[in-house]
């Protein structure tokens, strides 16, 4: 086993005492903040509003979040190498209202992870490759990463990462 790496997250929280039309405060989390003394499923893709990432991967783990917390599980969390504004707009668009959505706009997260691939083929720069994990208290319990792993891929591989194979993972424990 090894342990999720120490990250900070920028994201945005709601705060009605702001007013007006952008209600939004800058809240840093850490990775710690995300995984200490939680049982959490982290799932990683390349990118909100892209084709795959909304039509299979968030939505099946939204639509399956029940399941994963008849498991013990204390938080599902969609990681991409996006900003917070998007994956905000991102999770109103999809409807997301279980999974956490989380912005690792700097890929630190993703790079400390070995999981940082080039995406310059689709004008994405750097983004995360496809993978979910398991984690106990940061401890990475069971990993999940699609074949193929390489910069510019010309697939997008998505046979194992997705809310079912975890849950089928998760059933057999």
């Amino acid at each position: 086993m090894s342990r999720v790496p120490q990250a900070r997250f920028q994201t945005r929280v709601r705060n009605e005492a702001l007013g007006g039309p952008n209600p939004f405060e800058w809240k840093e989390l850490t990775s710690d903040d995300i995984f200490k003394g939680k049982r959490v499923v982290l799932f990683a893709l390349p990118g909100a509003f892209t084709p795959t990432c909304s039509t299979s991967h968030l939505p099946r783990y939204e639509e399956l979040y029940g399941e994963f917390k008849q498991l013990g599980i204390d938080e599902v969390v969609c990681l991409s190498v996006n900003d917070a504004f998007v994956m905000y707009q991102w999770g109103l668009s999809q409807k997301a209202e279980k999974v956490r959505l989380l912005p690792d706009g700097n890929g630190e997260f993703t790079r400390k992870m070995g999981m940082l691939v080039e995406k310059t083929n689709l004008g994405f720069g750097m983004r995360s490759w496809r993978y979910a994990l398991y984690a106990v208290d940061g401890e990475i319990e069971k990993m999940f990463v699609e074949d193929g792993f390489m910069d510019d891929s010309p697939d997008d591989p998505f046979e194992v990462s997705g809310a079912e194979t975890m849950l089928s993972y998760l059933k057999s424990r």
